[in-house]
């Protein structure tokens, strides 16, 4: 597993930089994911505004102004905060890398590079500023097209993406949020999608209306960017490890070394016996017979981790100790776990490739965006049956959070869809 990039360069080049210890590789994903998303987004408005589905706003700007005192300042700000940490952690010690966590969320810092970068910034916000300084600032209409806003609309749904993540994750882990709730919303591990789905809409759909972009054509157009995002970002829980994997595969059982081999009943029964407290911390089992596992033996012409993954090196430190490791990250899973990032990956690239498919071939307006929503409901129903989640008790049933969720979003699609046709046909007649 490569927690952060600096494991990735360390085994693939050779070369050890303690900064790079601060890029958390899912973190690191999720940032191509959304990259990903931006470009998958902006290439769809501009096939919808050639079509004329989406129509420009005026906007009247001025032009010419120097650059202000505040502007300066804030650009100083933002340039002395990543020169103090960032850059700070490029000179700070090898007992300070191994935790950059905590180094960001300390007062610990580089302010030599803190003050030098400022100052770049603010003089780099000046200096463009006067290149496009009148000697008389000037008012303009400009047009403004929905695909001008991708950078906003990202900016919005990464903001409110990861706040209605924790916010879901913490209502699903209630127990552990109270045992150390600063830890809880500060960390980056621990992020619901549904959550983040959720909160990301409502502030997408309000800043569409604030700027009068057809939102049914929206939705049509980010449905397959969003099926993009999420299987990149699926990728980074893979790489890192960081804990959203699936229920234990009872064929195969992990070695000291970190290896995967294949076991019968009786051993799997002893190693699960052996790391009792490991299952029993991590769930709200009672019994260690609870434990949910599936006995899947892969084919030999694919490679073990596709259907059972030990998750060496795991970024949440999960599990037993891999003999003779030394570092931070030195723990792999006991017992091998089914790798549904991967699986899910897979399929939210397929689907992916199926929007693309139908979405120039059904023009009703939110048909597209409702069948993108009845295939993600039904992609993480399907996978949250070897996932391990949190479970309710609702009238003897035990669904868990994201298969709620993910039915309710089935039938909001199918009910969308069927209303955005019945919108088309009565708009014909």
């Amino acid at each position: 597993m490569y927690p952060n990039l600096y494991y990735v360069f360390r085994d693939l080049f050779g070369v050890e930089w303690p900064a790079l210890r601060f890029i958390n590789s899912f973190g690191f994903f999720v940032a191509l994911a959304f990259l990903a998303a931006a470009w998958a987004l902006t290439q769809e408005l501009r096939r919808r505004e050639r079509m004329g589905l989406m129509q420009y706003t005026e906007m009247k700007i001025t032009v010419g102004r120097p650059a202000t005192g505040g502007e300066m300042f804030l650009n100083f700000i933002f340039g002395f905060l990543l020169g103090y940490k960032v850059l700070g952690l490029f000179f700070a010690g090898k007992e300070v890398a191994e935790d950059p966590p905590a180094f960001i969320f300390s007062a610990q810092g580089s302010l030599p590079a803190g003050l030098i970068l400022g100052a770049i910034f603010a003089a780099v916000k000046w200096w463009e500023k006067n290149k496009q300084k009148l000697a008389k600032p000037e008012e303009r209409n400009i047009r403004i097209w929905p695909h001008d806003r991708v950078g906003d609309l990202v900016i919005l749904a990464a903001a409110f993406g990861f706040l209605g993540a924790k916010i879901f994750h913490n209502l699903e882990n209630w127990n552990k949020f109270w045992e150390n709730p600063i830890e809880a919303l500060l960390s980056f591990s621990g992020l619901t999608f549904y959550g983040g789905l959720i909160c990301a809409t409502a502030a997408i759909i309000w800043y569409s209306k604030k700027h009068k972009i057809a939102v049914r054509h929206l939705a049509d157009s980010i449905a397959p960017a969003l099926m993009l995002a999420y299987a990149i970002g699926r990728i980074g829980c893979q790489v890192a490890g960081d804990g959203d994997w699936g229920i234990l595969n009872s064929a195969y059982i992990s070695t000291p070394e970190g290896k995967v081999v294949a076991s019968d009943t009786a051993t799997f029964n002893k190693a699960l016996a052996a790391n009792s407290a490991i299952y029993m911390e991590q769930s709200s089992y009672t019994s260690i017979d609870q434990v949910q596992h599936k006995e899947v033996k892969g084919p030999s012409w694919i490679p073990r981790w596709m259907v059972a993954f030990n998750f060496p090196r795991n970024v949440i430190n999960e599990g037993i100790p891999i003999k003779d490791c030394t570092g931070q990250y030195c723990r792999q899973l006991p017992i091998p776990v089914f790798p549904t990032p991967f699986y899910e990956t897979v399929m939210c690239l397929l689907l992916t490739a199926l929007l693309y498919f139908v979405r120039s071939r059904i023009t009703a307006a939110g048909a597209v965006f409702a069948i993108y929503l009845f295939l993600n409901g039904l992609e993480r129903f399907v996978i949250e049956k070897i996932r391990v989640n949190t479970e309710y008790n609702i009238f003897g049933l035990h669904p868990t959070q994201a298969e709620l969720i993910s039915t309710f979003l089935m039938l909001t699609g199918i009910v969308l869809f069927i209303s955005s046709i019945r919108r088309k046909k009565a708009a014909v007649a």
